[in-house]
């Protein structure tokens, strides 16, 4: 797997991320460009030979890694390249809370179907429910974690301090 830092120009990532995440959910392509510049943010492109396959955003410190957007080219999905992508995270991290939030697998939810693959996905890879919930950008959704157990506080803090104070996130325990 070949991992190159995402450009501006970075066409085949550009289109990825807007087919994948609603509006509501998505930050600005070139403020996530310029944010990859950080010492505590990667923006990476995964390529097999020539392919382009997925791509990742993240956020670290100390002792998280959070995962704000992950997503594989669909036509590749369901042929591994997806669990090479976070294989090639945890190699990165490898004693660091890897930490991601998903949409929850409300039975009422249109594509609940979606959220079982993909919820499911991620077990498979080694993350684990935390029974925790976060809201961002006004969209609920459900803390997974690998390498670690969750910590409130903790995670609650590693947003306050990334954002410089902007975020402050509502993290609650789902039977709250």
């Amino acid at each position: 797997m070949i991992i190159k830092k995402v450009k501006f120009r970075s066409s085949d990532v550009k289109q990825i991320y807007f087919d994948t995440f609603p509006k509501k959910e998505r930050m600005p392509f070139p403020m996530m460009v310029a944010m990859s510049k950080l010492w505590n943010t990667d923006f990476l492109s995964f390529y097999d030979g020539d392919t382009f396959c997925g791509f990742i955003y993240l956020a670290h410190n100390r002792n998280i890694v959070f995962v704000m957007f992950f997503a594989v080219d669909e036509k590749l999905r369901s042929k591994g390249y997806g669990s090479t992508i976070l294989q090639e995270i945890q190699k990165k991290y490898p004693k660091k809370k890897i930490i991601i939030s998903i949409e929850p697998c409300d039975e009422t939810a249109p594509d609940i179907e979606t959220r079982k693959r993909r919820k499911d996905f991620y077990l498979r890879n080694g993350y684990k429910e935390t029974g925790y919930m976060i809201k961002l950008s006004g969209v609920v959704q459900e803390i997974i974690i690998a390498n670690g157990e969750f910590n409130k506080t903790q995670f609650h803090n590693f947003f306050v301090l990334y954002s410089n104070g902007t975020m402050w996130p509502r993290i609650w325990k789902q039977s709250e």
